[in-house]
């Protein structure tokens, strides 16, 4: 039997997407899989679109789980997740994420092929903008991420979220496990898309020239503290 996959999504007001997002999911080419969703608070009509997923998961033989809990962020909401799994690998899941069929076989071929590496990465898309990514590299990891948090991992390595991290959480993921020499291997391919058209998180992107702009608009300065969070955290050189 092929290695269990835990899929996990955290989910905040995002009931507009996500039978999107699930019906991605269904139409994966890998097997086994099971759906952990962890509904982190929201205050949209996600009740009534959930009974419509657990149908659907159910009529396509998906083993399921849906967790309620107050709002707490996306890190506790993966986290729970995680501890309500038991697949040999673990992807995180965001809720407007919508993924080509072969995505999940692709990065569990990725670390069948490279056992030294703990999780399986790929090129993205953004909305239109294709995020390209870079071949694993640890001192370009100490300097930027290019890692997304929809990557594939091996169980064993999975070391939790920073609960306390309220933005890039995933590069304090990848930064967490680097130094315990734990590395990625990329899959050269845009596998998935983020639907950014009715995107309410607060991850979005912005054009590199708004961080060279002589003064500083709110997302840009927000940006900017959060990564110094992270720098003191990792004692990175700040660039």
């Amino acid at each position: 039997m092929s290695d269990l996959i835990s899929v996990i999504i955290p989910v905040h007001n995002h009931a507009h997407t996500f039978f999107c997002t699930t019906k991605s999911l269904v139409n994966q080419t890998y097997r086994p899989i099971e759906v952990i969703v962890v509904n982190d608070g929201s205050t949209d009509d996600f009740a009534s679109v959930q009974k419509d997923v657990e149908q659907f998961l159910f009529s396509n033989k998906i083993e399921y789980k849906f967790l309620n809990q107050t709002n707490a962020g996306a890190p506790a909401a993966r986290n729970r997740g995680f501890a309500q799994s038991k697949g040999e690998y673990v992807i995180f899941w965001d809720a407007d994420t919508v993924a080509v069929p072969s995505m999940l076989t692709k990065m569990h071929w990725a670390l069948n092929d490279n056992p030294t590496a703990s999780y399986a990465y790929s090129q993205f898309s953004f909305g239109f903008k294709k995020i390209r990514s870079h071949i694993f590299d640890k001192q370009l990891l100490k300097k930027i991420n290019f890692i997304d948090t929809t990557s594939l991992l091996r169980r064993a390595d999975f070391p939790g979220f920073d609960e306390s991290i309220k933005r890039f959480q995933d590069w304090d993921l990848w930064l967490t496990l680097l130094e315990k020499n734990k590395t990625g291997m990329l899959v050269p391919e845009v596998l998935y898309k983020k639907l950014v058209g009715v995107r309410r998180g607060i991850s979005s992107w912005l054009p590199s020239l708004f961080y060279r702009l002589p003064f500083k608009i709110k997302r840009v300065k927000d940006y900017e503290a959060a990564r110094d969070i992270i720098v003191k955290k990792h004692h990175l050189i700040s660039s």
